[in-house]
């Protein structure tokens, strides 16, 4: 079911709109391998005409297949936005583009979607990334000790005297 409202419905009552979205009709275009949107956007929302404006409430759901920046673990996570609100203008500079009496709300359940996509992905919140070896060389590789501390610009500007 597409997310398209015919203002006339809206004249006697308002609508409700539940189902779901293919994620390619979201057209996210999603640049980044860590995160993806496969199944699709499911909605249950109500939309009411007022004066010169649409107002839509409801729910969004929709899973991500996401993969942990720091141990590259796939795992899913349900994106939820369960007290949605959006206001539409139908008039004015900001206002929504009306085709055939028909307002699209795609664009703005999108925009919203997206801006609830996670940065940088955890499987879980204290997740310490790839396992490491047995030995402990990646650790002496890190650890700069107290050579190059000494060795460093900013001990050198310490050095300055004003």
């Amino acid at each position: 079911m597409p997310l398209v409202v015919n203002l006339r419905h809206l004249e006697a009552h308002n609508l409700e709109l539940k189902g779901e979205l293919p994620a390619a009709k979201l057209d996210l275009a999603l640049r980044d391998d860590m995160v993806r949107a496969e199944e699709p956007l499911r909605f249950d929302l109500e939309v009411q005409k007022l004066e010169r404006s649409l107002l839509v409430r409801g729910r969004l759901r929709l899973v991500l297949h996401c993969q942990c920046v720091r141990c590259l673990k796939p795992f899913r996570r349900e994106l939820a936005l369960d007290e949605w609100t959006r206001l539409l203008p139908l008039e004015g500079e900001e206002r929504v583009e009306v085709v055939n009496d028909c307002v699209d709300l795609t664009p703005s359940v999108r925009e919203d979607i997206l801006l609830e996509f996670p940065q940088h992905p955890l499987c879980e919140a204290d997740c310490r990334g790839l396992p490491h070896s047995g030995s402990d060389r990646a650790t002496k590789t890190l650890d700069p000790g107290p050579t190059a501390a000494r060795s460093s610009a900013w001990a050198e500007l310490d050095k300055l005297k004003f």
